[in-house]
Formats: structure tokens, sequence, C-alpha cells
């Protein structure tokens, strides 16, 4: 159980998302690269936050404009639960796959985190 204060800072606010498309091609163009499960990760230190930034790409290719959303949502969701276990300052857009249609929150949960773990993104892992 994390302490009271952790819990209150589980927000997803404006500042923490990635939503300009100069600093989306920016982390795909510079950034690191990987794959696992149902998403992809691009990713780059940023020194500008003090906290770790996201951002969600779901194409047409997934399935319908209710299917993106809800992955979108899912995504989000997964990030927020797990954001004080990412390492500052760091930016990361994942790119959901096709097969994420089909999978559970828990199921695509467990995929981000195995991606960041591989990535070396997690505080407690080794880069």
């Amino acid at each position: 159980m994390m302490p009271a204060r952790a819990q209150d800072k589980l927000g997803f606010q404006r500042r923490m998302r990635i939503q300009r498309s100069a600093e989306f091609r920016c982390l795909k163009e510079t950034g690191s690269r990987i794959s696992y499960g149902c998403l992809t990760a691009n990713w780059g230190e940023t020194r500008k936050h003090s906290h770790p930034r996201l951002g969600v790409i779901t194409s047409k290719r997934i399935g319908s404009s209710v299917t993106r959303n809800r992955t979108r949502r899912i995504i989000r969701e997964a990030f927020r639960l797990h954001q004080h276990e990412i390492r500052n300052p760091v930016s990361i857009v994942l790119v959901a796959r096709k097969s994420i249609a089909d999978k559970s929150m828990r199921e695509v949960e467990r995929d981000m985190l195995k991606l960041f773990e591989r990535a070396g993104l997690l505080k407690d892992s080794k880069q």
C-alpha cells in the first residue's frame, strides 16, 4: 500500500501529456525504441520536466473509434497507476499495436510494465 501522499499524486494532469506533434516527431526520430506485446515505446530523456510524460498513438488499424478511445483510456490509466515507478525525467510515446484490441486492462498493464522494464525505464531497473 502506498503512503497517503503518493496516492494523492496519482493524477494525470495536462502537463504530463505529450500533445504537440513536434514532440511526437522528435521522440520518434531521436529517441530509443522498443516493442513488447501489444505496445511499442519511443522514449527520450528530457531536462525540461521533473515528471515522466506520456503520449499515446492509436491508428485506425486497431479498429473503430470506440476501440481506439478505449485503448487510449486503458493505456493512460495503466501509466497513471505506475507513474511513480518510472524514472525521471523521461518522455514516452506508446504506440498501440493491432493486438491490443482484444486485451484487458490487466494484460495491457502487464505488457506496459514489461516493456518499461526491458527499456530500463523503471526506477529499480538497471540500464
